[in-house]
């Protein structure tokens, strides 16, 4: 038999931690010893545990503490990070450690040390006394990466034990829930950021235009609830569109009736942004006298539109580099408080990959399973409003309105 002594602290009970750590062990089919567990006595005082996990073989339990290290345990024993040389560019040691979006903090030199850039699904590499997540492909020949999960601690995010406001519906994704009172809490939210003077990113998909959304963000980014806009080349497109025609993908939003010879517009509102350069050029131009993309240029706000394979024309801005269009999203994503996504699972994901736990997201969607894939992926801290987005928008807008 073989085992290893690992060691967690934090809010481990209201959490969910310690189950999930004690699952993890049994699922793994090993066993755990608990050493010492103390719960904490206060709001403020962390619960300690100390537990041996012991398996058939070293290799098991080797598994069985990979994940546990998500869960916020590290190993007992007081050695540093174990780096290797990368060999060759855009390659890691095959046994490096894969980080999550959790805080991360890396022993070396009998210190610990905060790993910047947090994100999951990186590697980690130390340069010196600095630490860093770094996407596979940037690992550069001679990198040191950090390996296996010795001299690794992962912090990850405890439920808000005062039970207010991030923790207003936990994480649960639900449609039974009343609308109104969850547009307060978001709308508290923005305005404390924004008080704050934090940063607040917006995450957007054309639905956002075809639900009759469009002049509610246009009206949030007005009153500088926006600091950064990430979406794909549709959502501007159809905001284009809607601007020139009064109609998105040819549907008349006015009377919700199709327009003869609607379908050609959205093709026509992209040759006329093209044939003067771009949407800046627009807006100066004032062939773009409102909207979403006109409150962006007006208010220096700035946006990334990430294409893909589908995408018509596309506009001059949109960046068809994917590589390009990752790191520009993840350029804008830096030191965010808060990401608002509204209808877009492709984007929306990509941005959770991206973000940190810490970041507090709001993810709003006519469709729960939206949500659902999100969490599945890693970003666990996401609250969930499922309701139609043109809704949700107009009454934030309205509340962030009335109550400035």
């Amino acid at each position: 038999m073989a085992s290893e002594v690992v060691e967690a602290s934090g809010h481990l009970i209201d959490s969910g931690l310690l189950n999930g750590i004690f699952d993890t062990v049994i699922r793994h089919n090993a066993s755990f010893e608990v050493i010492r567990f103390t719960i904490g006595k206060s709001n403020d005082e962390p619960s300690v545990l100390r537990m041996r996990v012991t398996a058939d073989t070293e290799d098991a339990v080797r598994t069985v503490v990979e994940n546990l290290v998500p869960l916020g345990c590290l190993v007992a024993s007081k050695t540093d990070a174990t780096t290797r040389q990368a060999d060759q560019d855009g390659c890691a040691p095959e046994d490096f450690y894969s980080t999550t979006n959790h805080e991360t903090h890396v022993r070396k030199g009998g210190k610990w040390t905060l790993v910047a850039d947090q994100r999951m699904d990186a590697v980690i590499v130390i340069e010196g006394a600095h630490a860093a997540c770094r996407k596979l492909r940037d690992v550069r020949k001679g990198d040191a990466v950090v390996c296996g999960v010795e001299g690794i601690r992962v912090v990850p995010t405890f439920q808000d034990r005062d039970r207010h406001g991030f923790a207003f519906m936990t994480n649960a994704v639900s449609s039974e829930r009343r609308v109104e009172a969850a547009v307060t809490r978001v709308a508290e939210m923005m305005r404390s950021v924004k008080a704050e003077g934090k940063k607040i990113a917006v995450v957007a998909g054309p639905v956002v235009v075809h639900t009759g959304g469009g002049p509610y963000l246009a009206e949030l980014i007005k009153r500088g609830y926006v600091s950064v806009l990430l979406a794909g080349n549709a959502l501007a497109v159809h905001d284009v569109e809607l601007q020139l025609f009064g109609t998105s993908l040819g549907v008349n939003l006015e009377t919700g009736r199709s327009v003869e010879g609607g379908h050609h517009h959205h093709m026509r509102a992209i040759n006329a942004i093209r044939r003067v350069g771009g949407l800046k050029e627009a807006v100066a131009k004032k062939i773009i006298k409102s909207g979403i993309f006109y409150e962006c240029e007006k208010r220096g706000v700035e946006y990334v539109l990430a294409g893909s394979i589908r995408d018509d024309g596309p506009l001059p801005e949109t960046e068809m580099d994917l590589i390009r269009a990752q790191d520009r999203y993840a350029d804008g994503l830096k030191d965010v408080s808060m990401v608002l996504m509204l209808a877009s699972m492709l984007h929306g994901i990509g941005v959770g990959n991206m973000l940190p736990s810490v970041v507090r997201v709001v993810c709003i969607d006519i469709n729960p399973a939206v949500v659902t894939k999100l969490g599945d992926r890693g970003s666990s801290q996401t609250v969930g409003i499922v309701t139609d987005t043109g809704l949700f928008l107009h009454q934030l807008a309205e509340t962030l309105r009335t109550s400035s």
